[in-house]
Order: structure tokens, then sequence, then C-alpha cells
């Protein structure tokens, strides 16, 4: 079956995110407006400072629940639609049994990485996995999990030996249950998050596997993001599209545009920057698919930063302050000059790659420092390794003349004007409340310019730059506190 048109139609896109905190489906008209919308929160099990499960077959329930109710709205009813797409959280894994499609063990989450100890044998093969994969060595990825998974669930023995197992992306096994036949397929971008795809080839990778020790059966196969992958049960509506969540966000205004820095603030905060069709190694940061098809391959170069929204949930914790993420924008416009907060938060993710966690205030003055000005020093350590991310990737030669942000934080005007003084780049802030969901439909709908409402700027916050030179100060005592430089 071929991929939808890209003309306008009067039938509406159905995109459905399986983040990690809850479950949405949203349906788009081609303008790129929700049209109907529903979510449902799904539990994140913290069993140790390593370990982090969720529940398969909640994950599942909750995919049907939202699906439901929005294919029940009289205007969806009314209207239909046309195709379907699925964004997912990336890294994240699962087993199920191919035959009966019951899971098997918990969902290993992203955030987990109670699998490090099987990455210490591979340390001087790091270069060479990380050629291949895009990805550095990680207990984040998928491989080193599912290779704790075959070495300590007893659940996956039996299957294993009838030739019932499957396991691998989270993604897959929605797919699985989402569309007629129970098709083992997976998409490029969330097959490449378990480290065990050739990013080139766009192949599972003979090597990798026999490093990792996984054997290529037991995964789903690979296949571009934007294809057929089946009907949704039930139904004749074709999935066009999967993608991971961070991948498909960054398509939320449509086509993306060369020199614009992609920043999405969650509970981590990405930042990616498309490099077309050309594949860069850079020496820290990953490479990535940003999207893929059946006649080409678009690439990205990523950084990652663990303590972005999980510092502001750790300040919140810290302090006994359940409430302060509602009182930043105003403690962003008062204070002016915060101490210099330490943001080790989940460890440094790019360029460091360092586990450390142990954050800390730089010792000048930081006891004087009230509550609020702290809370801003934390705000503020965010968009310094955000910064540190963007100067990585201009050693490249890439350009980067403006800065695109989305997420939860982004809602901060404080957050986007800081961002905007210290890079000395405009920030644009589209208009759109969920980006995963606005992206993946775009995608799913085969469309080939930007959304019709985003494409002459409307609905788009600007931030233009000031003189940030505190900010600036403050910012070279953050890098030189980490040694970079």
């Amino acid at each position: 079956m071929t991929l939808p048109n890209s003309a306008p139609s009067e039938q509406l896109i159905l995109a459905i995110d399986v983040g990690t905190l809850s479950v949405r489906a949203s349906a788009y008209d081609y303008q790129g407006n929700v049209a109907v919308f529903a979510d449902q929160p799904i539990s994140l099990t913290q069993i140790s400072s390593t370990r982090v499960e969720q529940d398969a077959q909640e994950i599942q329930t909750a995919v049907s629940h939202v699906m439901q109710q929005v294919m029940a709205d009289p205007m969806v009813q009314k209207q239909g639609i046309a195709c379907a797409g699925l964004a997912s959280q990336r890294s994240s894994v699962v087993a199920w049994n191919r035959v009966t499609g019951e899971p098997l063990a918990p969902v290993i989450s992203w955030q987990d990485r109670r699998a490090a100890e099987y990455l210490r044998p591979l340390a001087s093969k790091g270069v060479a996995i990380k050629k291949k994969s895009g990805l550095f060595l990680s207990p984040h990825y998928g491989a080193s999990k599912l290779r704790w998974m075959l070495d300590y669930c007893p659940e996956l023995e039996r299957p294993l030996q009838n030739h019932e197992l499957i396991f691998g992306p989270l993604a897959a096994y929605v797919i699985y249950h989402l569309v007629e036949g129970q098709p083992c397929i997976v998409d490029h971008v969330n097959a490449s998050r378990t480290q065990l795809m050739d990013l080139q080839k766009h192949s599972w990778s003979a090597e990798l596997l026999q490093e990792f020790g996984v054997a290529g059966e037991l995964l789903p196969a690979c296949q571009p993001t934007q294809s057929f992958y089946g009907t949704l049960r039930g139904t004749t509506i074709p999935l066009t599209a999967v993608n991971g969540d961070q991948n498909a966000a960054i398509h939320a205004p449509g086509k993306l545009d060369d020199g614009t820095l992609i920043v999405n603030v969650g509970t981590g905060a990405f930042v990616l920057l498309s490099t077309g069709t050309q594949l860069i190694h850079h020496p820290s940061l990953l490479a990535s698919i940003a999207n893929s098809s059946a006649n080409a391959v678009s690439y990205l170069l990523e950084g990652t930063v663990n303590g972005a929204g999980a510092a502001i949930n750790w300040a919140a914790e810290q302090w006994n302050q359940p409430d302060l993420s509602q009182a930043l924008d105003r403690w962003l416009a008062e204070i002016t000059a915060p101490p210099v907060f330490i943001n080790t938060i989940g460890g440094l993710g790019s360029p460091f790659w360092r586990s450390e966690q142990n954050p800390y205030f730089l010792a000048e003055g930081a006891a004087e420092h009230s509550l609020p000005a702290k809370a801003v020093a934390v705000v503020e350590s965010i968009l310094f390794l955000i910064a540190i991310n963007l100067e990585a990737m201009n050693n490249t030669g890439q350009s980067v003349r403006r800065i695109r942000i989305s997420g939860g934080l982004s809602a901060l005007d404080g957050l986007c004007q800081r961002l905007a003084d210290l890079t000395q780049r405009v920030v644009l802030r589209p208009e759109v409340k969920q980006a995963t969901s606005q992206g993946i439909a775009w995608l799913a709908a085969n469309l080939s310019q930007g959304w019709y409402d985003l494409r002459d700027g409307a609905h788009v916050d600007y931030f233009l730059p000031k003189d940030g030179r505190s900010l600036k100060a403050r910012y070279r005592q953050f890098c030189a506190e980490l040694g970079w430089r």
C-alpha cells in the first residue's frame, strides 16, 4: 500500500503518543489543528536508583482506551480518519510472546541503568560501536537491557525454547497490538535506540548483535518510519508513520529547516540539528535518524541533557516546595543575579557522558541566596548545558542561525528569553501544545510542507537576543567547573 497523498483532506489524522507518564491520542485536521484529544496517565515504577519499570499491559490498555475515546467523538465519526501515526518513548524495551501477545516481563524504561555491567567488557570497542550505531555505550539504550532480560528473566526461557519469544523497542510491542495480523515490526528510529541497528544500512547489525549476545531472530523487522505498517485493528485506517517521540516532535511545525537548532525541554532536554542526508560522526554527540522513507533518509546530530524537568523536580523535592514550578516564570523575571548550579542530575549527558550525580552550587555566596534565586540557578543550568551542546555542534561546521524550542518547560518566557540572550540567537516558540503528536500526524499524512497555519509565522512567539553579559559570566563559571573548553 502507498502512503497517503500529501494533498489536504476533509478527513482527520490520528496521532498516538506513548509517552513516559501518559498515553495520548489526537485527531488533527490538515491545518495542523487538534480536533479531538484524549489522554490517560500511566504509572512509572522507580524500584531503585538504577531500576525503572512500567507495565506493558497497562500501556496497551491505555492506548486502546484513548483511541476509542477519539474514534467515538462525533466529529471523528462524521469526518473519518485518513491515516494514523504512532510515536513512542525511545530506548524502553519489552519482551512478549509472539503467538499470544502476552508481555513476559515489565517494560524496562529508557531511564533504567541496571545493565551497566554488560558495557564494561565492551569499553575498548566503544568507538567502533558508536560509528556503527551512532550511540555511545550507555545502559540507557536497549542492547544491554535486552541482554539483561535474557540472563535474568526466567519467564523468557520457555518462550525462547519454543521459538515464541520476541523482544525489542516498546514501539514494536504497541504496533503488534495495534495492527491487524499482529506483525513483529518496528521503525528505524526506535530500532536505532537499541544500539543494535547499523545507522547507515538501516538494519540490524550482525556485528553489534554478536557484541551484545542478542540473536537477530528475537527482534522485530526494521522498516522506514514513513511506510505502511498495516491497518488498525477493526478498521481500514492505515498506520503510515512510526517514530521515536523526540524525533517526531521535531516535525511538529512541518518540514525541517536548515540552520535551525531544535530544543525540546521535557524531563530531559534534547538538542537536535538536522544534517540532511549527511550522516555526521561527532566524537561527543549522537547521530540519529530524523525520518526515513523508501526513497530517502535524513539524519540529525543529537545532544542530550539529563537534568531538565528532572532538575526542577529534584529541586522541588530537595527544598520541599511542591509548587515550585508554578513560581518559576515570576522568579525568572525578578532574579537577575542567581548563583551557579552545577547540574549533574541524572548524570551529565552530551558532550561529557559522565555518570556523576551529586549536584551542587558553586561556593561563592550560595548559602546566602534565597530559594527563588537558587531555583532560577537550576533553570539557568539547563540553559548552560543546552548552550554547550550548541557549541559542540558549531564545531562541526554546521551553521545554527536560530533556535526552535518546545516541550513543557518552554512555556516559561524567562527561560526562552535567557536562552536567546545566552546564545545570541533568535528563539522561536511555535504554539504547539503537543509537539510529538503534531509531528507524528504530519509524518503520517505524508505532507511536503509545513502545516498551513504555521507557514506564515502565525502562532509563533519570538524571543530576540538582548544583553546577556552577567548571564554569560555565569555560563563561563559553569563551563570552567565542568572542564568545558
